[in-house]
C-alpha cells in the first residue's frame, strides 16, 4: 500500500504545481514477482486543470519480451483511496477489476467499508474500456467526464540502484546527475483514470494511496 497526500483545490494545485509520486518495485515480500504487485502510485494535476490523474503501476521489471503475454489479473482489485478530510480514512474509493480483455471501474463512490477487506461497489457509477495490447495505440475510456486507461507502458521510475547501493554502502555521497536508470528498457502495466475534482472534492487537499487486493 502506498500513501501520499495530494492538493486538490484548482488555485492551490495551480500554485504549487503538485506533482507526488510513490514507489518500491517488488519491495513487498508477500506480492514480491506477483501480478498484485504496486511498482508505482502517481497523482498529479491534469492537463485540464479541472481533473486530477491518478495512475497505479503493477507488475514492475516486465521484459520487452515479457510484456506481450503479461495480464492483469482478474482476482487481483485495484482500489485507488481518497480521503476527503484528513481523518486518514478513505470516504471515496474508484475500484478496477478486470474481466474478458476490459478494465471496469466502480466510483467514485463512499466504500461500502473501510476496513482491509473491500466490496466491489457494483451500484455505483460503472465505466469500462478495453484493455491495450502491447505495441498498439492507447484506447482510452470516457464516462461522465472521466478517462480511463488499461494497458502496458514503458516503466517512468527512474532511479539508480546502482549508485544507491553505494551511498548506502559509503562508497559515495551523492547520486550522479543524471545517473544510470536502473529500470530502463522495463515496462509495467498501468491502470490510469482521469477524474473531475468536483467528484472528489472540489477544494482543499485530499490524501489519496493506492491498494491491491486479491479475493479470497
Amino acid at each position: 500500500m502506498k500513501k501520499m497526500r495530494v492538493i486538490l483545490g484548482i488555485g492551490m494545485v495551480a500554485t504549487v504545481g503538485a506533482f507526488l509520486v510513490a514507489a518500491d518495485h517488488i519491495d513487498a515480500p508477500a506480492v514480491k514477482g506477483g501480478k498484485s504487485d504496486i511498482t508505482d502510485f502517481y497523482a498529479f494535476q491534469a492537463e485540464n486543470t479541472n481533473n486530477l490523474v491518478f495512475v497505479a503501476n503493477v507488475q514492475g521489471l516486465l521484459s520487452p519480451g515479457a510484456t506481450s503475454g503479461a495480464s492483469f489479473d482478474e482476482n487481483t482489485l485495484i482500489e485507488f483511496n481518497i480521503d476527503t478530510n484528513k481523518d486518514n480514512v478513505e470516504d471515496l474509493v474508484i475500484q478496477a477489476i478486470p474481466k474478458n480483455g476490459k478494465m471496469y471501474f466502480f466510483g467514485p463512490v463512499a466504500p461500502s467499508s473501510t476496513e482491509n477487506n473491500s466490496t466491489i461497489m457494483t451500484t455505483a457509477e460503472k465505466s469500462e474500456v478495453a484493455i491495450t495490447s502491447y505495441g498498439t495505440e492507447a484506447i482510452v475510456g470516457n464516462n461522465k467526464g472521466m478517462k480511463f486507461f488499461a494497458g502496458p507502458r514503458d516503466d517512468p521510475f527512474f532511479f539508480d540502484f546502482a549508485q544507491y547501493s553505494n551511498i548506502i554502502g559509503g562508497k559515495a555521497t551523492a547520486f550522479n546527475n543524471p545517473g544510470n536508470d536502473t529500470f530502463a528498457g522495463t515496462n509495467v502495466l498501468s491502470v490510469v483514470i482521469e477524474v473531475p475534482k468536483s467528484m472528489i472534492g472540489g477544494s482543499g487537499s485530499i490524501n489519496t494511496w493506492v491498494e491491491s487486493k486479491r479475493k479470497q
